[in-house]
């Protein structure tokens, strides 16, 4: 009696759609812990992956090589969003998830070079801040009542313009322009953060059962690139060069 008063004075109609909300909530939880398991899977492999080129003077060698190799690497990692994102409904989950850890290996190669840049104490610190950042924005999407959804066109503007600024700054070579563009990058991915998190707890409520674990996998790799992006951006501020 007294939990079916708590449930009535929740705002639910009846005891049964209280169960069902009850049900819901736990099955959504369910998938986004799998999200967050698959996205912290994802950044324990780029890790171990740039630790073993940074300390394998054969694998430095043929990354510096030519420029062409990161360029490759870089359009292989761009293909791979591209055709995961186009292709999802028709992948098994099996290849979906494998295709995002190769991706996740992949941007391992791309981002060793870091570690040669900044100091491994520097790296350390911003990736404790970001894991912070990160946390916080996603938890603030999952739990907020508030329609982040609103917000959304306006943050892939943001990172249209992001994009263009550094292509821009690719030839410019301004610093004060740089720290500007690293200024708006995190202000940008930390508010894709908690977007993200929202759209995909929506989503996880709204599809089929047997595609959560697809939606899983597309989830962490959304996940996993705000995580990455907002990294990279904290780091051109706190890194202390080598």
């Amino acid at each position: 009696m007294n939990n079916w008063n708590q449930f009535n004075e929740s705002g639910y109609a009846t005891a049964v759609q209280a169960e069902n909300e009850l049900t819901l909530k736990r099955y959504v939880a369910g998938v986004m812990r799998k999200v967050y398991g698959k996205m912290t899977l994802g950044l324990l492999l780029t890790a171990v992956i740039s630790f073993l080129i940074v300390n394998s003077p054969a694998a430095l060698s043929l990354l510096f090589s030519t420029s062409a190799t990161i360029w490759v690497l870089f359009a292989l990692e761009l293909g791979l969003v591209i055709y995961l994102s186009a292709r999802i409904d028709k992948l098994s989950h099996g290849t979906a998830t494998a295709l995002f850890y190769v991706y996740s290996a992949i941007n391992g190669v791309t981002l060793a070079p870091i570690f040669l840049v900044y100091t491994g104490a520097s790296i350390a610190m911003t990736f404790a801040i970001t894991a912070g950042t990160f946390g916080a924005m996603t938890i603030a999407g999952y739990v907020t009542k508030m329609d982040l959804s609103k917000f959304g066109s306006y943050l892939m503007m943001a990172l249209l313009g992001l994009i263009l600024c550094m292509v821009v700054n690719i030839f410019m070579h301004s610093s004060m322009f740089d720290l500007l563009i690293s200024c708006a990058g995190v202000l940008i991915f930390t508010g894709l953060t908690a977007w993200d998190t929202q759209a995909i707890k929506r989503m996880c409520a709204e599809a089929d059962p047997s595609m959560m674990g697809k939606v899983a996998t597309m989830g962490a790799l959304s996940l996993y690139l705000d995580f990455i992006n907002l990294f990279l951006h904290l780091l051109r501020f706190l890194g202390n060069r080598n």
